[in-house]
């Protein structure tokens, strides 16, 4: 009789992790974060810790084995690697971010240990918060994909946002799902929990009417410009003058836009190839018509020979931003020698490129500074606020193209949201198949771009100033705050 209840709260926990998924873009159904989080703790309820690991880590394969499936199409259609390979390290992949919630599991019933207080409510979304946190920002230089936080965009707690950011927003989610699995355990009548949920998602709401950053000037016409070249077809040499001249003439098109922008490595060539014959005119037209053009490439350094991924300003200010944050696995390897000598069994070919320095000048197009982020870069809250609040607005050119039709554009569109309602400013978002758009300084979606369709998307932005609270100090408050509380459940006496 145990084994079989054992059995259906495993299933119980796996089902709950696919529910999850389900909260996230394209799906949206973002109340199903919380309620597979009670789903997910009422599986650690009166349990051992190994117990807890085993339903965490059946979670975790339910929420990434959905989730980040898209990692898939990225290594056998775009990668090379055969089918067998393919669905063998995708398994790999999301097994090992499972290991995640497993960990969260098995701490926190170690810690809890029978408590029935306020360490009981507290102690699960502190532990679920940090290894979040740890996951999203500094195992394998950061996976923040299916973070908690980032599910809540359009509901009350999406007001905490510039408070928090996406670490502070995760507690709360967490604590949520804690506070109601605790009520539900207990019969004692608890108004006081009552109280405090009613006022956690109506104080929500009441701070999504708050305006922490306001207008410095006029609207400001932006084209941001899909190309829609196929990543199979992007660097074939026999490309290369086709897809140049494409973006041109839609650039032609649209110079009555006051900033255009194209996507990540639009142009498939290192800078110095294309400098004089292509950019140098093309920058010479954009001052001509009074507009700016920010572009995407490669850059090569002949003397060190080091590759950048790089994004350039044309037109009166002319300027470069050398990417900082670097793809592991796609644009450099980490654990060598070891991931070399496999993917090159694999037959998988992959970038080698140094990280730009940090606080790099910032570009400007517009009339205004911008902040520049390139591909994932724009997933990572304490990078998004570096340049505030000289920065009028952000702009991001990414290349989701390596996820075919998949769910991860929409999951990338939707963490790009984050950044926007973090810092209160707009972000011109350009993707090379989709989905490019332009977003609101309340992280809402103003227009986009159909996937796969050649597009120009025209709209005006408005610079804005000022900073929100997560601006100024970041992650800071709750990574002092979470570990603090940590530290004395853990070493509380009994």
């Amino acid at each position: 009789m145990l084994i079989s209840s054992n059995k259906s709260w495993n299933l119980l926990a796996a089902f709950a992790g696919i529910f999850f998924t389900l909260a996230f873009a394209p799906f949206d159904q973002p109340y199903l974060a919380p309620i597979s989080l009670c789903v997910l703790f009422g599986c650690w309820h009166k349990t051992t810790p190994k117990q807890a690991f085993l339903r965490g880590y059946l979670f975790g394969l339910g929420s990434f084995g959905i989730g980040v499936s898209w990692v898939y199409v990225s290594i056998h259609e775009f990668g090379g690697a055969n089918p067998l390979s393919s669905g063998l390290m995708t398994c790999l992949f999301f097994g090992f971010w499972a290991l995640f919630p497993a960990l969260a599991g098995y701490i926190s019933v170690s810690i809890r240990n029978g408590d029935q207080g306020l360490k009981a409510i507290l102690v699960i979304p502190v532990i679920w918060q940090l290894i979040e946190y740890f996951r999203g920002n500094w195992m394998l230089d950061g996976f923040p994909w299916l973070q908690s936080a980032y599910s809540q965009l359009d509901t009350p707690l999406a007001g905490y946002i510039p408070i928090l950011g996406a670490c502070g927003t995760g507690f709360l989610v967490a604590l949520t799902a804690s506070t109601v699995v605790f009520i539900f355990q207990n019969k004692k009548h608890w108004p006081s929990l009552y109280l405090l949920l009613i006022a956690l998602w109506i104080g929500g709401s009441f701070l999504k009417t708050v305006k922490w950053t306001h207008a410095l000037g006029n609207p400001i016409s932006v084209s941001l410009i899909q190309g829609n070249i196929s990543q199979d077809q992007k660097w074939l040499p026999e490309n290369k003058l086709k897809t140049l001249m494409l973006y041109k003439e839609l650039t032609e098109a649209n110079w009555n836009s006051s900033i255009i922008v194209w996507p990540e490595t639009s142009i498939p060539a290192y800078l110095a190839d294309v400098q004089e014959w292509f950019l140098r005119p093309l920058s010479k037209s954009a001052e001509q018509h009074k507009a700016d053009l920010i572009v995407s490439l490669p850059t090569y350094n002949d003397l060190t020979k080091e590759k950048y991924n790089a994004v350039l300003t044309l037109g009166k200010d002319s300027a470069l931003y050398q990417k900082i944050h670097l793809l592991p696995f796609g644009e450099y390897l980490p654990w060598q020698p070891l991931s070399g000598f496999i993917l090159n069994k694999l037959g998988m070919k992959l970038g080698n490129f140094t990280p730009g320095k940090k606080n790099q000048v910032l570009l400007k197009a517009g009339g205004y500074s911008f902040k520049t982020s390139i591909c994932y870069e724009d997933v990572f809250g304490a990078l998004g606020i570096i340049g505030l609040p000289e920065a009028a607005y952000l702009v991001n050119v990414t290349n989701d193209g390596w996820f075919g039709h998949s769910i991860e554009p929409y999951q990338h569109l939707q963490m790009a949201r984050m950044r926007a309602l973090e810092t209160g400013r707009f972000m011109l978002r350009t993707t090379n198949t989709g989905v490019t758009a332009v977003i609101g300084s309340e992280g809402k979606i103003i227009k986009q771009a159909p996937l796969f369709k050649t597009s120009v998307l025209n709209e005006t932005i408005i610079p804005m100033g000022g900073m929100t609270p997560y601006a100024k100090l970041g992650d800071l408050p709750s990574l002092i705050v979470l570990p603090i509380l940590f530290f004395a459940f853990a070493f509380k006496t009994h």
